[in-house]
């Protein structure tokens, strides 16, 4: 990063922080003794990984670690990264109960340890920001994938606002703009090759803060 862009990238995450309070938020979230998705992986990351042989990859935003313990017990060298130190325990709380290793990083400014083509997957599991990082995060993170490698998402897409608001317990953000849409993915992914992008329906049971119907946007694309 240039001198210019590391200072705003730090100004930025300081009004994150500030505005948003997503350090605490989430600290208290996963504090608690219950894992509040459940243990288990996403069903379309399950889905996606069944689908290549592992190699190295990174879950950002991965909270308490379901789906990067999952994939190691398939056999992947996995990376995670997230604000929460309250969700790291709980990361290797499940992975020592299931006899796997995953690399957790807490990251509390834009120094995170990986380098450009390292992994040959990404997987976003419901990885909202707000409106006024989302971009930058994710552009930052794209260039640790390789070169064929694979970007996977699921995530609440815009339309998801009214599902909310019928029953919260599905959970989800409140604001509009840390929400997805298909042209704002393939805005942000504009040099990948898009293999599946899809707006649909599921019913969720992960956990106790995502249960019931919600509108999700489910992305593969190739670097």
């Amino acid at each position: 990063l240039t001198g210019g862009y590391k200072a705003y990238r730090n100004w930025v995450l300081a009004q994150f922080e500030k505005n948003y309070s997503m350090k605490q938020m989430w600290d208290e979230r996963y504090s608690q003794e219950e894992f509040a998705y459940g243990t288990a992986p996403n069903n379309f990351i399950k889905e996606q990984l069944s689908k290549l042989e592992p190699g190295k990859i990174l879950f950002p935003a991965e909270g308490e670690g379901r789906n990067a313990v999952y994939a190691a017990g398939l056999g992947w060298d996995v990376f995670a990264f997230d604000i929460s130190i309250e969700g790291m325990k709980k990361a290797e709380k499940l992975a020592n109960s299931n006899n796997v290793k995953i690399d957790y990083f807490v990251n509390t400014d834009d120094n995170l340890p990986y380098t450009e083509n390292q992994f040959d997957v990404i997987a976003l599991s419901y990885a909202h920001f707000p409106a006024n990082v989302k971009e930058l995060m994710i552009g930052t993170i794209l260039p640790y994938l390789k070169k064929g490698g694979y970007l996977i998402m699921e995530a609440f897409s815009k339309g998801h606002l009214a599902y909310n608001a019928k029953n919260p317990k599905v959970g989800g953000p409140k604001e509009e703009a840390m929400l997805y849409c298909k042209d704002e993915i393939i805005n942000l992914c504009k040099d990948f090759e898009l293999d599946y992008i899809e707006e649909l329906e599921v019913n969720l049971n992960e956990g106790i803060y995502h249960i019931g119907t919600g509108l999700v946007l489910r992305a593969v694309l190739r670097k």
